[in-house]
């Protein structure tokens, strides 16, 4: 009997272990529950150009800076995820890993390796609550 089929199914379920869209965090979070009331009361734009960053299933959003989420997968023994991104702001273009912890239905915590100790370097390191009735932008 052949093993190759059992080396094709194990390799198809390697495959199929990273995040799908469905198991990736969903809708808009901000970086406290004050800011999705203001979000929720006028739109998402004046609290983005107050300096705030938004964290949706894409990446980070901000005026002058941005993540975008190139790859997700999700770990088999924690509720997160690691992330590929590429982040931008004025003059500097760079690759960041970053962890995604679910903490409850409503909170994620995000933690950059980037910046890590250095005090000069931007941190994607900080909190996020789920902005219930705000729309993805």
């Amino acid at each position: 009997m052949s093993s190759r089929p059992f080396i094709v199914a194990a390799t198809l379920l390697a495959l199929a272990g990273g995040a799908s869209a469905e198991d990736f965090i969903s809708g808009v979070y901000l970086q406290s529950e004050e800011l999705c009331e203001q979000a929720r009361k006028e739109t998402i734009q004046p609290v983005i150009e107050a300096g705030n960053v938004l964290l949706t299933a894409r990446g980070i959003e901000g005026i002058e800076f941005n993540c975008e989420f190139i790859e997700v997968k999700k770990a088999t023994r924690a509720p997160a995820w690691l992330v590929h991104a590429i982040c931008q702001e004025p003059g500097y273009v760079y690759p960041d890993v970053l962890s995604v912890t679910q903490l409850s239905e409503t909170q994620v915590d995000v933690v950059s390796v980037n910046g890590a100790g250095d005090e000069g370097m931007p941190t994607n390191t900080a909190s996020y609550q789920l902005c219930q009735g705000v729309a993805v932008p």
